[in-house]
């Protein structure tokens, strides 16, 4: 059974689940959240990093792909956030600016990364000792070693 979140909706997890995804999160550099459909993906990853914002520093940073993602989009969306910096396209400096920080990127749509958007992230995590990643995608993300959990 699943928790109701109020008028007629119903969230996506159980405690018992979330308290996993919540360790999954802190333990672990990678996590996708997979599923057929995106609403209860989307629903569940932003209410993780939610809960959760407050266990890393530079907090929380949600980026929202309903098309096609590179690195230079990826970078401009992260631009966006508040809080967080201009990052310029691919440079060494948005890659070390972000490898400082101690914080969860959410990646809703995660299916939507492109090949070098997948690479740059893949680099930047091996750089980024404070950097988890939580994505919601159809597919888990191709990186090693991470967690799925398929709603």
């Amino acid at each position: 059974m699943r928790e109701s979140r109020g008028a007629g909706s119903t969230f996506p997890a159980t405690s018992a689940e979330l308290s996993r995804l919540f360790t999954a999160v802190r333990r672990g550099k990678v996590l996708t959240v997979t599923g057929r459909f995106r609403e209860p993906r989307s629903l569940l990853v932003r209410e993780i990093g939610q809960r959760l914002s407050s266990n890393f520093y530079d907090g929380v940073a949600v980026v929202s792909m309903d098309r096609r993602f590179g690195v230079r989009d990826l970078t401009a969306a992260l631009g966006c956030v508040p809080g967080m910096p201009f990052l310029p396209y691919g440079t060494p400096n948005a890659a070390s600016w972000l490898a400082e920080r101690d914080m969860l990127l959410v990646l809703d749509g995660c299916e939507h990364l492109a090949a070098e958007a997948m690479d740059w992230l893949r680099e930047l995590l091996a750089a980024a000792p404070g950097l988890r990643i939580l994505a919601a995608g159809r597919h888990p993300l191709a990186f090693a070693p991470h967690h799925v959990h398929r709603l």
